[in-house]
């Protein structure tokens, strides 16, 4: 009986000492993109005149992290119908040469892979579908930022991102090469902790 309460004390001591020197896994954390600070904004030759910036005004979506292992998710949906150009051009864009939003109101992105360098993520390689027509297409982040918001006092993080498409690969080439084929897709991005 004696050996038997000696071997217990052994092993809970072992057990205490594994824990102790076990750090903690961490868990994924989601994030919920903030609307009021989220916009992704395209750009293109107009006739080689100048470059067209417009952006779109309404995206939802999440993202999850998980630092300690070094991966995560994005998964965002765009309002193509809250296209702004900054003129009259909205509801050309909107017209079915372009995003053809009466029959395709959203475009989405959802990633397969996001690239860390260090406790940062440098590339986000997912699906970009836009008017029903899903293309591989890889964003490259600028800057990232994660810490405590400092007015509503939860966990955030922001970042820059940007990727090069050619519309024509999502049936809106209408006018090119006049009218740019490649388009510059940059978005900015900040989410609150669930």
């Amino acid at each position: 009986m004696k050996k038997l309460t000696i071997l217990s004390a052994a092993l809970a001591m072992v057990a205490m000492t594994a824990a102790i020197s076990t750090p903690a896994l961490a868990a994924p954390e989601t994030y919920v993109l903030d609307g009021t600070h989220t916009f992704p904004r395209f750009s293109y030759s107009h006739f080689g005149y100048s470059i067209q910036l417009s952006r779109f005004n309404k995206t939802t979506g999440k993202i999850v992290l998980d630092k300690a292992a070094k991966t995560g998710e994005v998964d965002i949906v765009i309002d193509t119908q809250s296209v702004d150009t900054g003129s009259i051009l909205d509801e050309h864009i909107q017209g079915e040469d372009f995003l053809d939003t009466a029959k395709y109101p959203t475009a989405t992105f959802k990633s397969n892979k996001v690239v860390f360098e260090g406790d940062k993520p440098v590339a986000v390689h997912g699906t970009l579908t836009l008017k029903g027509v899903p293309q591989p297409v890889t964003l490259t982040v600028t800057s990232f930022q994660a810490m405590p918001h400092p007015l509503l006092k939860k966990d955030a993080i922001g970042a820059n991102a940007y990727t090069t498409v050619k519309r024509s690969d999502f049936n809106a080439g209408k006018y090119a090469p006049h009218v740019g084929d490649e388009v510059r897709i940059d978005i900015a991005v900040e989410a609150i902790k669930e």
